[in-house]
């Protein structure tokens, strides 16, 4: 690897997190108003890199050029969206009800709005080298809720992290901001992460991955003195799962679009349908041929790096030799190890049951079709489900009306419910779900993706009567920002009087 980006020494974390605290001493103090004007410059200036940008991404992460332009839309999106909610408000939840000093006993002026929790560690993600990475959504919501950042580099793509992130400290000071409002270390080893977690300074992480390495992030927040919340988003199997009706009518249209979903992007994205599950018979044999057909069609790619190309063959050809299971597509593996060989296999339903290997995710272009001997031990397999970040449901009405145990207890365990589409593409909106009961993240309170996101890096203070002209700007009775705040339980955007 380039000298230029070797581990970051643990010795200079605490360094780094003082400074990163004391940008957020000032950073903090400064209105919505700014905070949105640094993401949208951050949104011209990695606008301005241009195809030197791309070039790098390609190079460090064997994404297409079209993919990589796509994203560096969405990632612009993101910030400019997100500053927009910044300045509208909605996110800190401001709440105000005026005192009735008359009443017995008195009732006091009580006014509550989210405030910044402080530094957040972000970790960048391999498979979205801008949208969850170093620009991406938790330094996005983490700026629009006035937290300063430090971010660490992915290994797989420091160069690409490195443009963005001297992009973002580029905006910083056009801003008239700390330039320390980001910043960047790299770290292959533990150490370096470790180090950042632990900091007292350290107040919160983002982190889009695997399981195990969120997992070890959430265990090391947990073990500090003063534990601290990490949103960690930590992968899924998102299962699909084809009622009977719906199955006799469109088994091939059904089967296409799930290829499609399985293969897109190589396999990489954290909502890739792993697991399809129905019930035994013509039907659902027509549709796994036509599921083999199509994904047996699809090229292999490259993947992102050498660790996920490795983990990908290592587990896919773990899951193959479990009992019960057998492939559907039969192309051999290419030579190159880099290249992620799309393969769909099947198993019935009792031995998914017994072995729990195989509820596990595949990061790559690999599903398996669980054949199910009836709709009770569908049932069955749904109650066994972790939680996850999305759960389908391929169904008519009738469907949907004739299983209503089988749709509560997906609904139960997936973060977003999904009917009659596939489940990648996360659209980046306000009403966007992305997150899910343990293990897909590790609080399913949250989301990653839309505005509500900037809620994961703030906390609620309630100001007990306090004179008005002591108050943040937000409280005011004149409410100079004009934002929208329930006051007296009623949404209002009007002065309080008296």
């Amino acid at each position: 690897m380039d000298t230029r980006f070797n581990d970051t020494p643990p010795a200079s974390i605490d360094g780094i997190m003082q400074r990163s605290w004391a940008a957020f001493q000032t950073f903090r103090k400064r209105p919505a108003s700014d905070r949105a004007m640094l993401l949208r410059e951050i949104a011209t200036g990695i606008e301005a890199l241009g195809d030197a940008l791309i070039s790098t991404a390609m190079r460090e992460t064997n994404l297409p050029e079209a993919r990589l332009r796509n994203e560096r839309g969405r990632t612009i999106f993101q910030l400019t969206s997100y500053a927009d909610a910044c300045e509208r408000g909605d996110w800190m939840d401001i709440r105000i009800d005026t005192a009735i000093p008359e009443r017995n006993p008195p009732k006091p002026d009580v006014r509550k709005m989210m405030v910044p929790l402080g530094p957040v560690v972000v970790y960048g993600s391999s498979n979205f080298p801008f949208a969850y990475s170093t620009a991406g959504g938790d330094t996005a919501c983490a700026f629009a809720a006035g937290c300063s950042v430090v971010v660490k580099a992915h290994p797989a793509h420091p160069e690409t992290s490195t443009l963005v992130a001297e992009a973002i400290m580029a905006a910083a000071l056009r801003c008239g901001l700390p330039e320390d409002v980001l910043i960047h270390v790299y770290g292959i080893s533990h150490e370096t992460g470790k180090a950042l977690v632990t900091h007292p300074h350290t107040k919160a992480v983002g982190f889009t991955g695997s399981y195990t390495a969120g997992k070890t992030i959430f265990d090391w927040a947990n073990g500090r003195p003063s534990p601290i919340p990490v949103f960690a988003e930590m992968g899924s199997v998102n299962p699909v799962f084809l009622l009977p009706e719906k199955l006799a009518s469109d088994a091939v249209i059904i089967a296409r679009d799930c290829a499609s979903s399985i293969t897109l992007g190589t396999g990489q994205f954290c909502t890739n349908p792993g697991l399809i599950i129905g019930v035994e018979g013509p039907h659902l044999d027509k549709f796994t041929e036509a599921l083999g057909d199509f994904v047996g069609e699809t090229s292999p790619s490259r993947m992102l790096h050498p660790g996920i190309a490795s983990a990908f063959r290592e587990k896919m050809g773990l899951a193959l030799t479990q009992k019960g299971m057998r492939p559907v597509t039969t192309r051999e593996a290419s030579d190159d190890g880099m290249l992620g060989t799309p393969a769909i296999a099947t198993v019935d339903g009792a031995s998914f049951l017994r072995n729990p290997l195989l509820h596990q995710e595949v990061f790559g272009p690999f599903s398996i079709v669980v054949r199910c001997r009836d709709m009770e031990e569908m049932l069955q397999v749904a109650t066994q489900m972790e939680g996850q970040l999305t759960g389908t449901v391929m169904g008519t009405l009738d469907d949907v009306r004739n299983h209503s145990e089988m749709i509560s207890v997906i609904q139960g365990f997936c973060g977003r419910f999904i009917l009659n589409t596939v489940p990648t593409g996360v659209e980046v909106c306000l009403s966007m779900h992305h997150g899910g009961p343990f293990p897909a993240s590790t609080d399913s309170r949250f989301t990653s993706v839309g505005a509500d996101g900037i809620k994961r890096f703030a906390r609620p203070i309630a100001w007990q009567n306090w004179p008005n002209e002591l108050l943040p700007d937000e409280l005011k009775n004149d409410n100079p920002l004009g934002m929208m705040r329930t006051v007296n339980n009623e949404p209002s955007t009007d002065i309080i009087e008296g």
